[in-house]
C-alpha cells in the first residue's frame, strides 16, 4: 500500500510556478521546491515521475490559467466586444500571470518545445482578440492589424519604461485602447 500523499500535486506546481516568475526554469529543483513546502523529496516523487513531469504541468498550469481561465471569466461577467478586449488585457497580464507570462517567454527563447506550447498561447489569444475585434470593424488587414497592436500593447506596456508627458501611465494606454479598437 502507497503511503498516504500529504502534498497535493497542485501545491509543488503552485511552488514551482513561484520559482519560475521570480527565478526562471533552471531554478524549478526537487530540492528547492521541497524545502519551500517543508517536506522531503520523496512527496515529490509520489506526485511527479520526475523533474519534467512537474515542468510539463507547470506549463499546462500556465497556459490553462491564462487562456481557459480568463476566457470562461470573460463569458461570466459579460460585455460587450470593447469591454471584452480590456478585461482579456488585463485578466490576461495580470499581477498574478505576468511575471510568470514574461518567464515562459524568457524560456521559450532557449527551449524549443517551450516556444511551441507558447505559440499556441499566443495563437489562442490572438484568435480571441480577431474574434471580439472582427465585431468592431469588417477589413479582415484591419481586424489583423488592430489584433495585433491590442495584444503588443497587453505586453510592452510592462516592458517599456518610458515617462509619459501627456497623461499617466494608465490615461495613456487608456488612450492607446481607443485608437486601437477605433472609439
Amino acid at each position: 500500500m502507497a503511503p498516504p500523499v500529504r502534498t497535493p500535486r497542485q501545491a509543488w506546481i503552485d511552488a514551482a510556478l513561484a520559482i519560475l516568475s521570480v527565478s526562471g526554469p533552471e531554478a524549478i529543483r526537487v530540492e528547492t521546491l521541497a524545502a519551500d513546502l517543508g517536506v522531503t523529496r520523496g512527496g515529490f516523487y509520489r506526485q511527479f515521475a520526475g523533474r519534467q513531469e512537474l515542468l510539463d504541468a507547470v506549463l499546462d498550469t500556465w497556459e490553462h490559467r491564462s487562456i481557459d481561465e480568463v476566457l470562461q471569466r470573460l463569458d461570466n461577467e459579460g460585455g460587450d466586444a470593447k469591454s471584452k478586449v480590456r478585461k482579456a488585457g488585463r485578466l490576461t497580464l495580470s499581477k498574478e500571470l505576468l511575471p510568470i507570462d514574461m518567464a515562459v517567454r524568457e524560456w521559450a527563447r532557449r527551449e524549443p518545445a517551450v516556444a511551441t506550447r507558447l505559440e499556441r498561447v499566443d495563437n489562442s489569444r490572438m484568435d480571441y482578440l480577431r474574434e471580439l475585434i472582427g465585431t468592431l470593424h469588417s477589413d479582415p488587414r484591419d481586424v489583423e492589424a488592430r489584433s495585433m497592436l491590442a495584444f503588443s500593447l497587453m505586453i510592452a506596456d510592462y516592458l517599456i519604461a518610458a515617462d509619459h508627458r501627456t497623461g499617466t501611465r494608465t490615461e495613456i494606454i487608456q488612450s492607446a485602447s481607443r485608437l486601437i479598437l477605433g472609439d
